[in-house]
């Protein structure tokens, strides 16, 4: 028998029964969905985790060996930019400040922030402007709020807005956009160096990290030479972030957890979709029988099995990445800081674990099927 015939014909069996294949596809789609909507939140808090270092933009970072998340910052020694501004291969490098604070309102409420300083000179790593001028910045208590979800915590604050950072006077000279939104759930406000550093009290040394241009690609690897000579890491901007994705894969909860989820998910659809299948085989026996002996072989029955599976996987699987993206997408558009992204890594995983449970289908069925003898058919 022809391949194509064969499969035709497997095609009329599978969707003939509504019933097995509607089963089949659910426990699919349900374990697509999980799965798909797991390393989706995943990559959403990493994307949130990355943002400092997306934002602000710089190639090479100068941080303590203990940083493990741009948010918590341990300060370097005043020489340190010195030192690096000095050595071979560095084009241009800037102070940058990270650091936590209360707001207190208009209203008199208190809002905790984030507040950047910026180098004063450069602005190195300054946002987008929305409204107002850039150079607004230099004023007397100035500050540039970003226009993200957590602004309403602000009271969406416009031009002019005053507010108290530790009994100092603040005001809001603009409002700006960044590349990606915060993980913490707090406003950013973004200040010079100098007025971060003399707004916010703290340690002895206030530079929480060193942002360096180098003047070649070449040079990084001597940059990172130089500094680690010091006792301190000069990491790239994907070194950095593989960094914070490490931290939050193995040594917080997160990972491990929905680790788990996404296992449990695989579990569940295998599960059902291979009891499923394996149920659909048997009931379709006399089937498998009489096409033995109208001379089909063995390996054809093989391949009308993986089409089978395969046909019920990929189905299964489209409606599951459609069903996430829906999911999300209505999700955001109610709750903006909602941490979930589908991205090509977590789709491909997905597909990969689809794949997966059709081997596992189609390893049941073909081996039921393949101790089918046609004389057991037509004795019965």
């Amino acid at each position: 028998m022809k391949s194509l015939g064969i499969m035709r014909i497997g095609f009329r069996l599978l969707v003939n029964d509504k019933a097995k294949f509607s089963a089949l596809l659910v426990g699919i789609v349900f374990a697509v969905f999980l799965m798909t909507q797991m390393t989706a939140m995943f990559a959403g808090i990493l994307n949130r985790a990355y943002s400092t270092v997306t934002n602000v933009g710089a190639d090479m970072w100068v941080i303590d060996p203990a940083v493990n998340t741009p948010t918590i910052s341990f300060p370097l020694p005043s020489f340190l930019l010195d030192a690096v501004l000095s050595m071979d291969g560095v084009k241009y490098a800037a102070p940058l400040y990270i650091g936590g604070a209360q707001v207190r309102l208009a209203n008199g409420k208190y809002q905790s922030v984030s507040v950047v300083g910026l180098d004063d000179v450069s602005l190195f790593g300054r946002p987008h402007m929305e409204e107002g001028n850039l150079l607004d910045i230099y004023a007397d208590n100035a500050f540039l709020v970003i226009d993200d979800p957590e602004i309403a915590k602000l009271g969406n604050p416009k031009i002019g807005t005053t507010f108290e950072i530790n009994d100092l006077r603040g005001v809001v000279v603009g409002l700006a956009k960044v590349s990606a939104n915060g993980l913490n759930g707090v406003p950013t406000l973004y200040t010079l160096y100098s007025r971060a550093v003399a707004y916010i009290p703290g340690t002895r040394f206030s530079t929480s990290y060193i942002l360096v241009e180098p003047k070649t690609p070449a040079a990084v690897a001597s940059i990172k030479q130089q500094v680690a000579k010091l006792g301190y890491l000069a990491l790239t901007k994907a070194e950095f972030n593989q960094r914070i994705a490490n931290f939050y894969t193995y040594q917080t909860g997160i990972g491990t957890n929905i680790l788990l989820m996404t296992i449990i998910s695989f579990l569940v659809g295998a599960s059902i979709s291979g009891q499923t299948f394996y149920a659909f085989v048997l009931e379709n026996l006399d089937n498998f029988g009489a096409l033995k002996a109208i001379g089909a072989k063995g390996s054809e029955l093989v391949k009308m099995i993986l089409f089978m599976a395969a046909f019920t996987a990929l189905t299964g699987y489209g409606i599951g990445v459609g069903l996430v993206t829906v999911v999300i997408s209505l999700i955001q558009s109610v709750l903006p800081n909602y941490a979930a992204i589908t991205t090509s890594w977590n789709l491909a995983f997905s597909f990969a674990m689809v794949l997966l449970i059709a081997g596992v289908s189609s390893y049941i069925g073909v081996r039921r099927v393949l101790k089918i003898e046609p004389f057991d058919i037509f004795r019965g």
